[in-house]
């Protein structure tokens, strides 16, 4: 896309739409979702979050995550089925509705993350046992783990560390079910490195989100996303300062200005707003091989025809 395209859209950000012929919607950090009979509608925005907390918003980043996630799902449906039925714009999906697992189950293959739950924060503390895990002494930031991890946090509206066995005990899924959602994420994960290693980019972590349908664990919201994962340009993971292709950019500037999630957050400046727009888009491309235009027909205008 142009830089005028990322401008006019970073002046007119879509921050959602209006459904008057759906169910009031559940809107989250960047998703707005609708249930209706059995399907959930779900419009993507391009509202961005970081630490807890909606501070902005990133010009085709809900485009980006949207189709992207599609793509991933193509994938990866030998592995797991997902709960896509259609695309229907850029920015919006019907799915099948799921039982929410209420696990964020992040996977991690190198030691590194700036949020208060991400596994340098709590090695670097000494706290890792929130995980159930105890790494060697004398590691450093970014450096690459001997397997990849599991490292599951509870979806709360401010995210807890877990314990595998925290899962099972707290009744947020069974045993079988757990099991499996672990063996899916590794599956999963593997698949994405592989894939993300062609386009010489380097998948360091990513959170998955499962639900029931029919019993069956089943693939939801988003996969492999700029949100959801962190990505480094390939040739770059063994240097100090990796260069990033997701929203650490954003996390790492927000602790430059002394933001955590608490407090006044700092407004986002539009050039590190057109960065982020870029990094979204060429991990996009590099990851499709597809390249990446504005909707044909505006997002208002094409969801606002969705009716029952």
């Amino acid at each position: 896309m142009t830089e005028s395209e990322l401008k006019s859209r970073l002046s007119e950000p879509f921050l959602g739409v209006e459904l008057p012929d759906l169910p009031a919607p559940h809107r989250g950090k960047v998703r707005d979702s609708y249930s209706v009979d059995g399907k959930r509608f779900i419009v993507t925005t391009d509202r961005v979050s970081a630490f807890d907390r909606v501070l902005g918003t990133i010009p085709f980043k809900g485009q980006v995550l949207n189709q992207l996630t599609n793509w991933w799902f193509s994938q990866t449906e030998d592995i797991v089925s997902n709960h896509l039925l259609e695309e229907v714009h850029p920015n919006a999906i019907w799915a099948r509705e799921a039982e929410p697992i209420r696990v964020e189950v992040v996977v991690r293959a190198f030691l590194t993350g700036s949020s208060k739950t991400s596994l340098w924060t709590l090695y670097e503390k000494g706290e890792e046992e929130q995980y159930g895990l105890k790494l060697p002494p004398g590691l450093q930031k970014n450096s690459p783990l001997s397997m990849p991890l599991v490292t599951p946090t509870t979806k709360d509206e401010s995210d807890r560390p877990l314990r595998k066995e925290d899962v099972v005990e707290l009744g947020l899924a069974s045993l079988e079910v757990w099991e499996e959602v672990q063996w899916v994420a590794l599956a999963l994960f593997e698949r994405g490195r592989a894939l993300a290693d062609k386009a010489g980019l380097v998948l360091v972590d990513t959170k998955y989100e499962f639900g029931l349908i029919d019993g069956k664990v089943t693939l939801i919201d988003e996969v492999h996303t700029p949100d959801s994962s962190r990505y480094w340009l390939k040739g770059t993971e063994g240097e100090p300062a990796p260069l990033h292709q997701d929203k650490e950019v954003l996390r790492l500037w927000l602790r430059a200005q002394g933001f955590q999630g608490d407090g006044d957050a700092p407004m986002i400046p539009e050039d590190l707003a057109l960065r982020l727009a870029g990094h979204y888009l060429d991990t996009f491309e590099k990851l499709t091989g597809k390249k990446a235009e504005p909707p044909s027909e505006g997002v208002r205008e094409a969801l606002e025809g969705v009716t029952l």
